[in-house]
């Protein structure tokens, strides 16, 4: 038994090389989610929300139930490809006992080793991606650590249940097996029954939900907290029918159309349909969570890119410096300005006392909010009246330094700020066209005034606070985002290649009856991207709507989408020409 176990691994070393590397990358992102969910100190100090522990502990059972679903599909995929040898081991007259014991080493064999490998890569995914992100990003994330001594325990724990149950399944599966269904069993075939009242019953029924799901969404500030449970299921619920009812009526009509009698597409559509009734599951589970890590990246680079804008809506200048030497007014004119004024000011006790004559000339910019209702906040540059400024100074007190921003303002006449006897200083005030790109130079300007950064007026100093606030939250939403894409991605990839060994007889039989390699690779890729495009399109709808939930808290979620819709697609498509490189080689023999 233990010969024929150990040729059975030899003989399809390549293929248990698939499922051996997948369940690595499986635990090695389990391992990276972990070190930040356990991680209490990084959680406090990036977190934006007081509930970020929570959101973590949720994220972590969520995780953990992608992984089982992941770690099932594999191991359907392990059955797939012993199933055959172990029917053949009781036809020899091995006892189902010896069978179950056999099948049952074998897992937890795969699966330890797997685990142990996969923390080691996890420690290495963690700390590269991690600073990657954090340069990229110019973020410095406090109590940031790759080695996470409780992620590793938690990690080997809960991979060895998850094993101990697949192997269970496993032993209970093979052994109510008789032998001969064992080696037929890859010749049973699904068959498509098409019932137009009832799909087109649960294609509507599948809108529906849909649509109550985004208007939940989009009406967050008057549900409340019940937007968000009403928003899961009903859009959960709405894939499923969505995918069970119109992807078989969308496959079946396409089987009747001259479209499927040009090449192989008709066999591609005949091997989808095959297989459909198998695929409403995980496409559904696939076009969740496609969304939520799309949506992760979406809102972690939305973070970041909006914090230039926040830190210009308290106040539109960069900086104020009050009395600059030669060399400071020098550094500034170096700068790449959309605005620049000097005022002159007096301190009488506790108090600022200006000029009005000075804001008559260079009034004072100030901003203010211009919609709130289309997507998110937007503020407007505008220059105020001299009324405007006697009413609300605190516009020119914000862009005071250190102890100065707390004094009130006081604006007087021209006569009257000549008649007091303190003495004059000069407040120089500036705006950069872009705050982001000028971020260096403004550093160096920062550090040769005699205060601290928290301690400046103006947006320059508002920008370095969003940082360190919203910086946490942009590494987390590309982290998790990242790890959420190759996981959901990986199940996919596992559920279609655990039916290439099917689907071998079926290509190499096309090859038989004339069919060239290039068409069979073509019609293989063409069959794997109808699978990886449907939950990416939907997905990509759900997100579009799911940003309503962030329309309180960002200023604009749906500015700049290009960029993380860019990012994700193409690791997206690169899962999709690994999963086609790693079909064709377990489908397409020698022979062919």
């Amino acid at each position: 038994m233990l010969k024929l176990a150990l040729s059975g691994f030899e003989s399809r070393f390549r293929d248990y090389l698939v499922l051996f590397s997948g369940l690595i990358m499986s635990s090695a992102i389990f391992y990276l989610f972990e070190s930040l969910a356990t991680n209490n100190a990084f959680i406090k100090a990036n977190a934006i929300v007081s509930g970020g522990q929570i959101i973590f502990q949720l994220g972590a059972v969520l995780l953990g139930i992608i992984t089982f679903v992941y770690v099932m599909y594999a191991n359907s995929f392990l059955l797939q490809l012993r199933q055959h040898d172990y029917g053949l081991f009781m036809m020899l007259g091995a006892k189902q006992s010896r069978i179950g014991q056999l099948i049952l080493l074998e897992t937890l064999v795969v699966g330890v080793m797997s685990t142990i490998i996969g923390v080691f890569v996890g420690l290495a995914l963690t700390q590269i991606l991690g600073n990657a992100l954090m340069a990229h990003l110019g973020l410095t994330v406090q109590h940031f650590s790759a080695f996470n001594g409780t992620a590793i325990i938690s990690t080997l724990v809960f991979y060895l249940i998850l094993f101990v149950i697949a192997g269970g399944m496993n032993v209970w599966h093979m052994t109510r097996t008789s032998a001969l269904k064992l080696l037929q069993k890859n010749d049973l075939a699904d068959t498509v029954v098409i019932r137009p009242w009832r799909q087109l019953a649960e294609m509507i029924m599948g809108l529906l939900l849909l649509a109550i799901g985004y208007t939940a969404m989009a009406y967050l500030t008057t549900l409340q907290l019940t937007a968000i449970p009403i928003a899961l299921v009903t859009i959960v619920l709405g894939t499923y029918f969505i995918f069970h009812s119109g992807c078989t009526w969308l496959i079946v009509r396409m089987q009747n159309t001259n479209f499927a009698s040009r090449g192989l597409r008709s066999f591609t559509l005949a091997q989808l349909a095959f297989r459909i009734k198998q695929y409403t599951k995980i496409l559904s589970i696939v076009t969740i969570l496609f969304a939520m890590a799309l949506g992760a990246i979406t809102v972690g680079l939305g973070y970041q890119n909006q914090i230039p804008e926040m830190a210009q809506t308290m106040t539109p200048y960069t900086m104020g410096i009050a009395n600059p030497t030669v060399k400071q007014v020098r550094d500034v004119n170096r700068l790449n300005l959309s605005d620049k004024v000097s005022y002159q000011q007096k301190q009488v006790g506790k108090q600022l006392v200006v000029s009005d004559r000075q804001f008559t000339q260079h009034p004072l910019l100030a901003t203010k909010p211009m919609d709130l209702d289309h997507g998110g906040a937007k503020f407007e540059t505008y220059r105020m009246t001299l009324h405007q400024l006697k009413v609300n100074p605190s516009g020119y007190s914000m862009i005071q330094n250190g102890s100065l921003q707390a004094l009130p303002v006081k604006v007087v006449s021209d006569r009257q700020f000549n008649r007091l006897a303190q003495p004059k200083t000069t407040l120089l005030i500036f705006r950069v066209r872009d705050l982001a790109q000028s971020q260096s130079d403004l550093k160096r300007l920062a550090a040769s005034l005699p205060y601290s950064e928290d301690q400046l007026g103006g947006a320059y100093s508002q920008y370095q606070m969003g940082k360190s606030v919203f910086g946490g939250m942009a590494f987390m939403g590309l982290f998790l985002g990242i790890a959420f894409l190759a996981m959901f991605a990986s199940c996919l990839m596992f559920k279609i290649l655990s039916g290439a060994s099917t689907d071998q007889r079926r290509y190499d039989m096309l090859y038989k009856l004339g069919a060239q390699r290039q068409q069979l690779s073509a019609a293989m890729a063409k069959e794997i991207g109808f699978l990886f495009a449907l939950p990416g399109i939907l997905g990509i709808v759900h997100v579009l709507f799911g940003l309503q939930l962030f329309k309180p808290i960002m200023l604009n979620p749906y500015n700049q989408l290009g960029l993380p819709f860019g990012i994700f697609l193409i690791l997206y498509g690169v899962y999709y020409l690994v999963t086609v490189w790693l079909y064709r080689q377990l489908v397409l023999t020698k022979r062919t």
